[in-house]
């Protein structure tokens, strides 16, 4: 019985450590491999951010691979991405209220879900899970819209989000040779 409660006690000072010192440390070293990022756009009465991290291709078969079709992704690595707007905007047609958001999506081959989303967990994936599973709750979506896929002529060697002003303002997503365009009105 006394064995017992000093393996439990053990059991538990271990737990802790990984969570107060080994989880911090795993995170910072995740981010040397995938680089934070920022984008901005403040313009025509906007004020938009997006903050996220720009893994690399590293000679990978990126969608339908390393990204699966038809399965939510943080988009990015570590944290997941966030998009923040100062105004009241219009994404793909749909409303969406000031704040800050996560960003996920639904890669397809022909078409991506773009989704806006109210929680913005602390890593966005299950370590459990090896990082395949994400922590989105579906419930807390406040904005979804579908875009179609762009191939690019040239492959991006590392994930690239941002925005882009022709005669319209998106906010593009471009990775390998796929790229994706929202569009963004006030």
């Amino acid at each position: 019985m006394k064995f017992l409660k000093w393996f439990l006690a053990v059991v538990v000072v271990l737990i802790l450590a990984f969570f107060f010192f080994g989880r911090p440390y795993l995170m910072e070293q995740t981010k040397k491999n995938s680089p934070e990022k920022t984008a901005t756009y403040n313009q025509n009465g906007m004020d938009l951010n997006i903050k996220y991290s720009s893994p690399f291709k590293k000679d990978r078969v990126i969608f339908g691979e390393l990204v699966p079709y038809d399965v939510v992704w943080r988009t990015g690595a570590n944290e997941p991405t966030t998009f923040t707007s100062a105004t009241n905007i219009t994404i793909g047609g749909k409303s969406l209220a000031s704040g800050s958001y996560a960003l996920w999506t639904i890669p397809g081959k022909e078409n991506w879900s773009i989704i806006l989303n109210s929680e913005i967990p602390e890593w966005g994936v299950t370590i459990l899970s090896g990082g395949k599973k994400t922590t989105r709750n579906p419930e807390t979506d406040v904005l979804q819209v579908t875009v179609p896929v762009q191939q690019l002529s040239q492959p991006l060697e590392s994930l690239s989000i941002d925005f882009e002003e022709n005669e319209q303002l998106y906010l593009s997503i471009a990775w390998d040779k796929t790229k994706v365009s929202v569009p963004i009105n006030d």
